[in-house]
């Protein structure tokens, strides 16, 4: 009926029917759209620190007698992708990263270095942005892989653009996990000078913990983990190996005890703070 069409019409826009259309404001609609399906995807989170860098991503179950969709996917020997968004685009493009390393490989006898792979997998999803035959890959990833320059977390975007992080998340309910990482990222180079692997992966889960939906809880399915370090290859940490990590979850305090007890005396001092002003405001009455 005529409400329906309304409403079609109210999501229309005349610019954002091709890819090679600016609109008057300068944006590319379909490239915003693509990275849209990069939000929508299940959540994807990454540290580096160290020599170590962290994946953890929550996996989806597309029905009750499906499996869990693969998240985590390795490339090389020393590198490895988290996907968010269309998991088939994100194939595609996994494909084409081992070949890069598979052919630098065989040419140079060597590893390749990270932040050139990455260049080379920009100029690939950049030209689908600008050719009217080819839409944008609905897929942004979080890329952990350590080489002669250290250990390295990348995110790739629709858009041709990539980024190298200290610490990130992206997918459904991301923001959550971000604001877990900023506030505990400080602490994580302590962790991983000690040597302190699993403590690093507790972070990375209890980041990934706050972006499940409202009734959900990390499990032994739905969560994986994949990690890499300098000098040794990219592990993913899947399924029954997961168990022990999801156990001490519950038992994880992620605040050191010093920083706890800072904590804890900022709150004391704020309580009294408050009731010095409750005080002043009886007298005030």
């Amino acid at each position: 009926g005529p409400a329906g069409s309304a409403g079609a019409a109210m999501n229309r826009n005349d610019y954002d029917t091709d890819v090679t259309v600016f609109s008057p404001q300068g944006r590319i609609f379909q490239v915003e759209y693509a990275m849209e399906a990069v939000n929508q995807g299940s959540a994807c989170v990454g540290l580096a620190a160290g020599e170590y860098v962290v994946l953890a991503a929550l996996k989806r179950l597309p029905s009750k007698l499906a499996t869990h969709q693969r998240k985590l996917l390795p490339i090389d020997e020393h590198l490895g992708v988290c996907i968010s968004g269309l998991t088939a685009d994100a194939r595609s493009l996994c494909k084409y990263l081992r070949g890069e390393c598979l052919n630098h490989k065989y040419v140079f006898g060597s590893e390749l270095p990270v932040g050139r792979l990455m260049s080379g997998l920009a100029d690939k999803m950049q030209e689908c942005t600008q050719s009217y035959v080819r839409r944008p890959y609905g897929v942004g990833m979080l890329v952990a892989g350590a080489d002669k320059t250290g250990a390295h977390l990348f995110q790739t975007c629709p858009s041709g653009n990539v980024y190298e992080y200290k610490a990130h998340a992206i997918g459904a309910r991301a923001q959550s996990a971000r604001t877990y990482l900023e506030k505990h990222y400080d602490g994580f180079a302590a962790l991983a000078a000690a040597g302190d692997k699993e403590a690093l992966l507790l972070h990375a889960l209890r980041a990934l913990a706050s972006c499940t939906e409202a009734e959900e809880e990390l499990s032994v399915d739905n969560a994986s983990l994949g990690v890499v370090q300098v000098g040794s290859g990219f592990e993913v940490v899947d399924g029954t190996s997961m168990a022990p990590l999801i156990a001490r979850l519950a038992d994880f305090n992620p605040d050191p005890p010093a920083a706890a007890a800072a904590a804890a005396g900022t709150a004391a001092d704020a309580a009294a703070a408050d009731a010095a002003d409750e005080d002043d405001d009886m007298a005030m009455a």
